[in-house]
């Protein structure tokens, strides 16, 4: 493994003999957190703070806001719309604290991060393995980006999880290709 990579993704799924769409489901979670993890490999936390782009984003700032999504989004599967927040009431404070998990603080590590992360991601895929019923759904909150009355599924929600894993390893994969040359492919 190399460093950042920890042993919990589909962990918990390797002791039970999942099949079909569950053992789908844990593996695209884990390739999907491979590659978002494999960019922070050899970084100093320097460097995982470090903006390479004109874009806000850092590479540790990105596993710090796909952990908290994914948590989030776990919460929502277990306890409903609360779990995600009133969007329509933050405030200021709430906006900043948001914007933070983009970026890794001072006193931040990204080794801490990525624990937190691994922790996060062990949590998801025990989710999966042992969820009754992934068709449990419950209304999303008011925000401006969902559809008024709309419902997620468990499944539709670890769907979630993984595309937007996907989505920010591309966009660490820039990140750290713009800080060093250090590409995950090609």
């Amino acid at each position: 493994m190399t460093t950042g990579e920890t042993a919990t993704s589909g962990q918990a799924a390797s002791d039970q003999a999942l099949a079909g769409e569950r053992a789908d489901l844990l593996a695209a979670l884990a390739s999907s957190r491979h590659f978002l993890r494999f960019t922070t490999r050899d970084l100093t936390d320097e460097q995982a703070r470090q903006r390479t782009t004109a874009s806000e984003l850092c590479v540790g700032g990105l596993i710090k806001h796909v952990a908290a999504v994914e948590q989030g989004w776990v919460n929502f599967i277990l306890e409903g719309p609360s779990a995600l927040g009133d969007f329509s009431a933050m405030t200021e404070d709430d906006m900043a604290r948001w914007g933070d998990q983009f970026r890794l603080l001072p006193g931040e590590t990204l080794a801490g991060v990525l624990a937190g992360y691994a922790e996060v991601a062990r949590r998801t895929d025990e989710l999966v393995a042992s969820l009754p019923d992934l068709n449990v759904a419950h209304p999303l909150p008011k925000a401006p980006w969902f559809p008024p009355g709309e419902r997620r599924s468990a499944r539709r929600v670890f769907l979630h999880i993984i595309a937007e894993t996907a989505q920010h390893a591309g966009h660490a994969d820039i990140i750290r290709e713009s800080l060093d040359g250090a590409k995950s492919m090609g």
